[in-house]
């Protein structure tokens, strides 16, 4: 996932600096309330590692439906982006944080080592999501400034 979203954002900042993409004013508008909610939904990586896994998953899905909520108020480029970071997060919504107990659990799964994130460094905050770390932060496109 870190890599999808890292690319996704690398198009993104590619497309926006050669001005291939150029958003409309509604489109800075709700990717910049896309970024601010997104930052409401996860707490900096610091504090993500205090809390109980349950906690950190509940955030990331959070964060999940603030992105297809976003996707829900555009078309074209902005669209097709929200898209792919929300089809790239998608295994969160199969991640569990709590044991399975004594039943079947629909499929879900705890996250494996491969499939989570720890923050890199201290700069590195805004990298793709995990139980221990934060959701990417879309507000390095600029749009996260209003």
């Amino acid at each position: 996932m870190r890599t999808v979203i890292e690319h996704l954002v690398e198009e993104a900042q590619r497309q926006l600096r050669d001005r291939t993409w150029i958003p409309e004013p509604a489109d800075r508008t709700v990717a910049a309330k896309a970024a601010a909610d997104l930052r409401a939904a996860v707490v900096v990586p610091e504090d993500q590692q205090a809390l109980p896994t349950v906690d950190r998953l509940a955030h990331l899905r959070e964060a999940l439906a603030n992105l297809a909520i976003a996707l829900a108020h555009v078309h074209r480029r902005l669209a097709w982006f929200l898209g792919a970071a929300a089809t790239a997060l998608t295994p969160i919504l199969n991640w569990r944080a709590l044991p399975a107990e004594d039943g079947p659990t629909f499929g879900a799964v705890r996250p494996t080592p491969s499939s989570t994130w720890r923050p890199k460094k201290r700069s590195a905050a805004s990298r793709a999501p995990s139980p221990t770390s934060a959701p990417p932060d879309i507000t390095r496109l600029g749009w996260g400034e209003a």
